[in-house]
């Protein structure tokens, strides 16, 4: 697999940081993205600083990384943002920035990802979902439907990209420690916890095991899958 070109959204923290470091150690050529610079420093490793909510900017990605690289072969839409708020307190603008950040964003990447890796028949995507959605829980109204939209768009996209050799799938961690969740109450992320069959929390090693099975050329008839972590209920 050394080689591969793999483009990770938001690499300067957290899990998409993270996701770097394992598959630059792994060999891969690893392109990531973000509002603020990165702090990894590695000969295989290049960062484009920008606000993927530019659209023209997000659509130009994929052909930036194709000219540094000469090839791409896998999308690992991880970069999301979220909303922990009653729907009644909830302003519009918060609305659109978390729907627009965590679905038009990985649709347009999907799609100029998509036109590439057509021409050779073979490609890989990885969405970020998460158990807010399949939990329906309550307080994050716009974060779960912005990805209960993603996780639509992952199954088409699975049908669609398909038959040009392209599988889509998605990840759904249950609480893990990174910024996204240190608003949110002992409690509640507790109580999650004690919904899934094993309680504990989501460890990067549980989404890269599920990463690397979806990229693996044993997986070319896996497509269209979500798979949520800690088995939830």
């Amino acid at each position: 697999m050394n080689g591969q070109v793999i483009l990770i959204t938001g690499t300067s923290r957290g899990i998409g940081k993270q996701l770097a470091g394992y598959y630059l150690e792994k060999g891969y050529m690893v392109a990531g993205c973000s509002r603020n610079d990165s702090p990894i420093v590695h000969e295989n490793y290049l960062h484009l600083t920008f606000d993927l909510n530019d659209e023209a900017a997000a659509t130009g990605l994929v052909r930036k990384i194709l000219n540094h690289f000469g090839r791409f072969d896998i999308l690992i839409n991880n970069a999301g943002i979220a909303s922990m708020n009653h729907l009644m307190l909830t302003p519009t603008e918060t609305v659109s920035k978390v729907i627009h950040t965590n679905f038009i964003v990985p649709f347009i990447l999907i799609r100029e990802a998509a036109k590439v890796m057509s021409r050779n028949k073979n490609g890989r995507i990885i969405n970020f979902t998460t158990v807010a959605a399949a939990m329906n829980l309550e307080g994050e109204a716009a974060y779960a439907a912005s990805k209960a939209a993603l996780e639509s768009l992952t199954r088409i996209a699975g049908y669609e990209l398909g038959p040009l050799g392209i599988t889509v799938n998605a990840i759904g961690p249950s609480p893990i420690d990174t910024a996204l969740i240190r608003t949110v109450e002992a409690e509640k992320i507790e109580k999650i916890i004690n919904t899934q069959a094993i309680k504990r929390k989501t460890f990067i090693e549980d989404i890269t095991n599920v990463i690397d099975f979806f990229i693996s050329p044993s997986s070319s008839f896996i497509t269209g899958q979500i798979i949520y972590l800690g088995g939830i209920s």
